[in-house]
This record gives structure tokens, C-alpha cells and sequence, in this order.
């Protein structure tokens, strides 16, 4: 599907047909799609740092814990996702944090 802007249209391709079409400021202003950086570990629900189990730099295999993120009464321990170096701990024990938070940066 191919996009071209002229004169406040945009035309687009769908298999051999071609259609004009005007696009809405809700959707010119929307947030664009980023891939997610698989190096960063976020948070996915609000909620305060109880525990964190690593330092900066030290080496942690795959399925280690990470820390553990209180949320509704309930303790959710992160755990490492690959084998891998912890680059950077953006948070400390009692941090209450929103969701997407970053969390650790792994390298």
C-alpha cells in the first residue's frame, strides 16, 4: 500500500485501484508506532519498587530476578528476559512508578 500527499490528499494503492482520500488531524497528530527497544525492560503496570536484586554491570543469565514491583497488592517479580549485562538501574527501592517506566537497561 503506497501513500502520496498532494493538496491536502492523500492517494493510496490498494491492489490495482487507486483511491484520494483526506486524513483526519486526529490521525496526522496520532503517536507513531516505535518498535520497542529490546535492551529495555519497562514497567507495565503502576506501582513501588520493593526490592532490587542487581547492580550496575553485573552479568545475569536468562530468568533471573530482577526486582520486585508491588502493584495491587500484589508482588510481581521482573525477571531477566536473555542472558545479558544490567547497563543501568533507572529506579531504587521504593520508587512508585507509572506504567512504561524504564526500569533497567540491559546490554
Amino acid at each position: 500500500m503506497g501513500t502520496k500527499k498532494t493538496e491536502g490528499l492523500v492517494d493510496f494503492a490498494i491492489l490495482s485501484m487507486k483511491y484520494k482520500t483526506k486524513l483526519t488531524k486526529k490521525f496526522e497528530n496520532r503517536v507513531k508506532y516505535e518498535a520497542p527497544n529490546p535492551d529495555h525492560i519497562l514497567s507495565y503496570i503502576p506501582g513501588t519498587i520493593c526490592e532490587v536484586f542487581v547492580k550496575e554491570g553485573q552479568e545475569v543469565k536468562e530468568g533471573e530476578s530482577l526486582l520486585i514491583l508491588e502493584a495491587m497488592k500484589m508482588r510481581n517479580q521482573i525477571t531477566m528476559p536473555r542472558d545479558g549485562k544490567v547497563k543501568s538501574i533507572k529506579v531504587s527501592q521504593g520508587d512508585r512508578i507509572p506504567k512504561n517506566q524504564l526500569m533497567v537497561e540491559i546490554e
